[in-house]
């Protein structure tokens, strides 16, 4: 249902739009974060093994990815207000239900497939959507805000889900979870109209409406798009380095750092307050790469960005988890956290039009969580079987510095032809 009545503020009414979507984001960001928390709890409470849960992670990552270039699909077809409502309900009835679990697979399914199926609209693609519908000016800067509320997910949500698992066990933590999830539910459907012209306005900085052409269906849409993208290189360059973004992100240092750190003997609560620290530093270098992409070629700065995130994992099993080594690692790590994104959408946008922009960065998204559902799993293999994560953090870095070198190999392009 699409809201028909005037807002105020004009065609700055935008903003407001962006601040909704940041806390559902934000929200939804807090969610994904939360196996990671549970991964001790979980193994103290069931004697589950941490490959029991970082295949339940695998699989709500690998689902997340997989669901975004159709979520972003129905966002045409269904509508953006239905899709986010329905995916935020999911998400908040499946970490309810799991309050309940006394058997791994009812991990798998809640914050497995259910979670990842809900999160997959909750998303990159959301964000992508949102910024090409209304913003014509500073899109690079917003797609950069809206990718920093991953960060600040993290900021706002660990250290109390953290702190929760360690004061009361795993189920007060996905108990908040389900409350802070249904509570975005209003927001988005007071907040949000469908488009700039439900509300009669045009997108911040249009001087003229556009006219959009008719979308096809969700799966016709999504499978269109594919195929007319991956006809190109770009999109492969795009994909595999935005499967190593997720292989060296949120599925290795979001699964597994708390677990990694309390093998060294470090608290929850502590090794939160990293990852609290990285999302503090993850939210200025993202809105600062969505700025620099807006006035730099966006090739070079992912060449720096995957660089640098590789050599900090290669540091990272190599320090002596002292207070100021994994202070340096949280700082010098979250600064490019998910800063890759402003400059991957315009490459994406450039390539491939503003209409299929982001179906095509769903998919390229989709390569970002088949990567990250990857680490989730295999970290958890290998730590199982060799007793550490010496071999993963320095296989993670190896693959930042692959990526660095295929960023300098794309070609910028103007987009390819948009079936009507």
């Amino acid at each position: 249902m699409n809201i028909t009545r005037s807002r105020p503020f004009g065609q700055n009414y935008a903003f407001v739009v962006v601040a909704a979507i940041f806390l559902a984001l934000l929200a939804a960001a807090g969610a994904r974060s939360a196996p990671g928390v549970l991964i001790l709890p979980l193994e103290e409470h069931f004697g589950w093994g941490r490959s029991v849960t970082a295949l339940s992670a695998g699989v709500g990552i690998f689902l997340y990815g997989m669901v975004g270039p159709f979520a972003a699909a129905l966002m045409n077809t269904l509508g953006l207000r239905r899709t986010v409502l329905g995916a935020l309900a999911l998400m908040s009835l499946s970490a309810a239900a799991s309050s309940f679990m006394t058997q791994p697979w009812h991990l798998l399914l809640s914050w497995g497939v259910f979670s990842g199926l809900g999160s997959g609209a909750v998303a990159l693609v959301l964000g992508a959507t949102i910024v090409n519908r209304w913003f014509v000016r500073n899109r690079s800067l917003m797609m950069g805000l809206l990718t920093a509320s991953t960060a600040t997910g993290t900021l706002v949500f660990l250290p109390v889900l953290a702190w929760l698992a360690q004061e009361g066990g795993w189920r007060p933590v996905v108990i908040a979870v389900a409350v802070v999830l249904a509570a975005m539910i209003p927001v988005i459907w007071l907040l949000v109209p469908e488009r700039p012209a439900s509300i009669g306005q045009l997108p911040y900085g249009a001087t003229a409406a556009t006219v959009e052409a008719p979308h096809k269906g969700m799966v016709t849409a999504a499978l269109g798009t594919l195929r007319r993208a991956a006809a190109t290189r770009t999109f492969w360059y795009l994909f595999a380095t935005f499967f190593i973004c997720g292989f060296t992100t949120n599925g290795l240092v979001g699964t597994h750092l708390i677990a990694m750190c309390g093998d060294m003997g470090i608290p929850e609560v502590q090794a939160a307050g990293l990852l609290m620290l990285m999302g503090i530093f993850d939210l200025v270098g993202t809105t600062l790469s969505g700025w620099l992409t807006d006035r730099y070629d966006p090739r070079k700065l992912l060449f720096v960005y995957y660089g640098l995130r590789g050599l900090s994992l290669i540091y990272l099993p190599f320090s002596d988890f002292s207070y100021y080594s994994l202070v340096l690692f949280a700082v010098f790590y979250g600064l490019d956290w998910i800063a890759t994104v402003p400059p991957t959408l315009r490459l994406a946008t450039e390539a491939f039009g503003e209409r299929d922009a982001p179906v095509v960065f769903g998919w390229i998204a989709a390569g970002h969580q088949m990567g990250a559902a990857s680490a989730a799993f295999l970290g958890g293999v290998l730590r199982d079987t060799q007793g550490d994560y010496l071999t993963m953090f320095l296989l993670a870095g190896s693959t930042g510095l692959v990526a660095a070198g295929l960023s300098v190999m794309m070609r910028r392009g103007h987009a390819v032809a948009q079936a009507a």
